[in-house]
């Protein structure tokens, strides 16, 4: 998580962007006032019964992120399954590195309309765009820290007997588990950019068509809210995600740490 001092320059950088866009008086850029009175009128203006959502957010956020962590978790079960099995298999890599580095290389957003031809406008085109982009760095991380296990540690299990799925559960996972976090923490971000962006192909609900509607009717204050408010979930998903690594990662920190 970010330190805490950092967030003391938040409020002299508002302060001016407040200050500047009052003097300049573009519509196109309005002060971070007229920005958060629009973002509470959109979503936080509900019934205190409902955590002050309002329907439009229980109607566009909920679903948002649904989608998001659904394809993020799968992304990161095919990610971790198939990068942890190439790592340990260096013959089998061989045989499909020069498809993971084709893969990789292919920008998301352009499978869009290949996803709209083979799905049509829906969930399992949300959730395609979503996997096939973020499950890149999840493989490459784990097939780096399955492949690069220090050998004694596999050396002992093998003089202890243990058997191929013994030792992929109590050496190879744990050993690899730092590398699979730093790319689960990168595709989680990536998760939510596709999000937004398979939205605005394809869907008829959630931020990134809320975010088009915006841009539609020309709601500059509207858009610029729903720009804020995925900067907002993106750092408290992030943030989240770091507290659960380092509770789970104490070990690796311990064992790291120089007496």
């Amino acid at each position: 998580m970010r330190s805490p001092a950092g967030i003391w320059t938040i409020p002299p950088v508002l302060l001016v962007w407040e200050l500047l866009t009052r003097w300049l008086e573009d519509t196109d850029f309005p002060p971070p006032t007229t920005i958060v009175a629009r973002m509470h009128e959109l979503w936080f203006s509900g019934p205190a019964a409902r955590l002050f959502l309002t329907d439009d957010a229980v109607d566009n956020i909920v679903p948002s992120m649904g989608r998001m962590f659904s394809g993020w978790l799968l992304a990161a079960f095919i990610g971790v399954v198939a990068g942890v099995m190439l790592g340990r298999s260096r013959v089998a890599a061989d045989y499909v590195d020069a498809l993971i580095e084709f893969g990789r290389s292919v920008p998301p957003p352009l499978l869009l309309p290949l996803f709209l031809v083979l799905f049509q406008a829906g969930l399992a085109m949300q959730l395609a765009a979503i996997v096939c982009g973020v499950v890149w760095p999840v493989l490459l991380n784990s097939i780096d820290g399955a492949r690069n296990v220090d050998r004694t540690y596999t050396e002992t299990a093998t003089v202890f007997g243990l058997s191929r799925a013994q030792r992929l559960r109590r050496i190879v996972i744990p050993a690899a588990s730092p590398k699979i976090f730093a790319g689960l923490r990168l595709s989680l971000s990536l998760a939510l950019i596709l999000m937004v962006i398979s939205e605005v192909f394809g869907s008829t609900d959630g931020i990134g068509y809320q975010l088009l509607q915006a841009q539609r009717s020309f709601d500059t204050p509207g858009v610029w809210a729903t720009i804020a408010l995925l900067g907002m979930l993106g750092y408290i998903v992030n943030s989240f995600f770091v507290l659960a690594e380092r509770r789970l990662l104490i070990w690796h920190r311990q064992a790291n740490r120089t007496p």
